[in-house]
C-alpha cells in the first residue's frame, strides 16, 4: 500500500525510545519507523505501551531515553504545539471538539498563525486580518467537504454523532496540511457506516500524499487499512512487518485469539 513518490527515508524516526513512570517501564527502548506514503499500523494488548507512544511523538510526554526525528529533524523536548506546528499532527480516540462552537468555528480556530491572533492588527491592519479569515473559511469549507461534513458546517460540534465527531478530529488537523497524522483509534465507538466513510476518506487523504499511524483495536481494519503493521507487546516492538506476516506469528495469534484485541 505504498504511495507513488515514497521516500526511502524514514518520516518518523525512533531510536531507543523509553518512557518509565517510576519503577514502570511502559515504553521501553523502541525503534520504529514510519515511511511516507504509508498508513502503518500499531497494535498491541492493552497495557502494551501504544498510547504512551503516541504521547511521546506527539509532544504530551517527554522520553526518558532515545530520540524522535521528524523529516530529519529531532523533536525531542518540543512543546506539542510545536510538533503540531512541524506536520505532525494526532486525533484522539474521545474527540475534543469546542462543543458550543459551530463545526466550522472549529476549524477555523486550528489555521495557524492568523494575524487576528494579535489583537492590535485588528485596528492597524484590518484588510491583513480580513483576507487572512477569508483564506481560512475558503479553506476549512473545503476540508470539510473532504470529511463529509460540509453539510454540518452551521451545526454546534457538540450536536455531531461520535462518528462525525471523529471525522471533525481529523478535519481539524488538516487544516495544517500535516504530513503524518497520528489516529488514534478510529474505528472506536463509530457506527459501521460513518467507519466506512472515515475509512475511505482516510484512504483518499493516503493518496494524497498524507501518511498515518494508526492505533486500531478492529483488526479487520488494520489488516485491510494498514500496510506495515507493528506490534507492541509490554513496552517494546515485538514484531513489524505485512499483514500477511503479523497474522500468521504465533506470537500475534497468542495475544489475540479468543481476545477483542486492544
Amino acid at each position: 500500500m505504498q504511495a507513488a513518490g515514497s521516500s526511502a527515508s524514514p518520516l518518523l524516526c525512533l531510536r531507543g525510545v523509553s518512557r518509565r513512570f517510576g519503577s514502570l517501564c511502559a515504553v521501553d527502548g523502541v525503534d520504529l519507523d514510519v515511511m511516507a506514503g504509508r498508513i502503518t499500523g500499531l497494535i498491541g494488548p492493552n497495557g502494551a505501551g501504544k498510547t504512551t507512544l503516541f504521547n511521546l511523538i506527539a509532544g504530551t510526554l517527554a522520553p526518558s531515553a532515545g530520540e524522535i526525528r521528524f523529516e530529519g529533524r529531532r523533536m525531542n523536548g518540543l512543546t506539542p504545539d510545536r510538533v503540531f506546528h512541524h506536520g505532525l499532527a494526532r486525533t484522539f480516540q474521545v474527540p475534543r471538539p469546542f462543543a458550543q462552537m459551530t463545526v466550522l468555528e472549529n476549524l477555523m480556530l486550528a489555521a495557524e498563525r492568523q494575524a487576528g491572533e494579535r489583537f492590535w492588527n485588528n485596528w492597524i491592519r484590518p484588510g491583513v486580518v480580513a483576507a487572512e479569515e477569508r483564506a481560512a473559511r475558503d479553506r476549512a469549507f473545503a476540508v470539510l467537504e473532504v470529511c463529509a461534513l460540509a453539510d454540518k458546517a452551521s451545526n454546534l460540534a457538540g450536536e455531531l454523532s461520535g462518528g462525525q465527531q471523529k471525522l471533525l478530529e481529523l478535519a481539524r488537523v488538516l487544516m495544517i496540511e500535516p504530513r503524518l497524522i497520528l489516529l488514534d483509534e478510529p474505528g472506536a465507538g463509530v457506527n459501521p457506516a460513518l467507519l466506512d466513510t472515515l475509512i475511505e476518506r482516510v484512504q483518499r487523504l493516503h493518496r494524497s500524499g498524507i501518511a498515518f499511524l494508526v492505533i486500531e483495536h478492529n483488526m479487520d481494519l488494520v489488516m485491510s487499512v494498514c500496510d506495515p503493521v507493528i506490534v507492541m507487546m509490554q513496552g517494546r516492538v515485538i514484531l513489524s512487518g505485512s499483514p500477511d506476516t503479523v497474522r500468521a506469528d504465533p506470537r500475534v495469534v497468542d495475544a489475540y485469539l479468543g481476545e477483542v484485541p486492544v
